[in-house]
């Protein structure tokens, strides 16, 4: 199985992805996380890609995803080719990057966007402004919903959005334990729009009930 864990700057991606695979060993399924190229990619430049260098990029975290799945039994991408030509601003149609991200992201058995109501903390080097986080969320969900791929938006702190996570995945492949008095309940996309904000405001009102 391949989860894909998407969604803007500083939304909590490896932490999740980290979880959500200890989570699954504990339960008696070999899980391996796969982790950001473009990030490892900038720590190395010391800077951001050139257009030009984001295709060997995506290709290469695309590369690493097949191989964790063919070795283990769940393979958890923290990004995918997508969120590499988001961040490349490679959006136009015709852009063979795009096609490929769009064309990989529909053989991921389970897409997960992070939900943007964690705080914004910068790192110098992706990072610009935690204002780009809404735009970003924002192409990204329009982007899935262009390519037909289904996703799941996944809100809460600490144990409540590893939770939320863990309520996503298909019965059987992780214990779901039952949540705590006044713990976050899990979200999803509503079925007529994908404002965050209004997703938002339906979740909180659920963590309260």
């Amino acid at each position: 199985m391949r989860i894909a864990l998407l969604g803007a700057e500083s939304t909590g991606k490896t932490t999740l992805a980290t979880q959500l695979a200890t989570a699954l060993r504990r339960d008696g399924h070999p899980a391996a996380v796969v982790p950001e190229v473009l990030r490892e990619w900038c720590e190395r430049e010391r800077r951001t890609p050139r257009p030009e260098e984001h295709w060997p990029i995506a290709r290469e975290q695309e590369r690493r995803v097949e191989a964790a799945a063919a070795t283990a039994q769940v393979a958890i991408a923290d990004t995918t080719a997508l969120m590499v030509a988001v961040w490349g601003g490679l959006l136009f149609d015709d852009d063979p990057l795009l096609r490929f991200a769009l064309e990989r992201q529909r053989g991921y058995d389970l897409t997960l966007v992070m939900g943007l109501d964690l705080p914004w903390v910068a790192d110098g080097l992706q990072r610009d402004a935690s204002a780009s986080r809404e735009h970003t969320d924002r192409l990204v969900r329009e982007l899935l919903a262009r390519a037909g791929v289904a996703y799941r938006v996944v809100y809460g702190t600490g144990e409540d959005r590893l939770r939320n996570a863990l309520a996503a995945l298909p019965p059987g492949l992780a214990q779901r334990p039952a949540p705590p008095a006044g713990a976050a309940r899990w979200q999803w996309q509503c079925g007529k729009c994908s404002d965050p904000d209004c997703e938002h405001r339906l979740f909180t009102s659920l963590a309260r009930r």
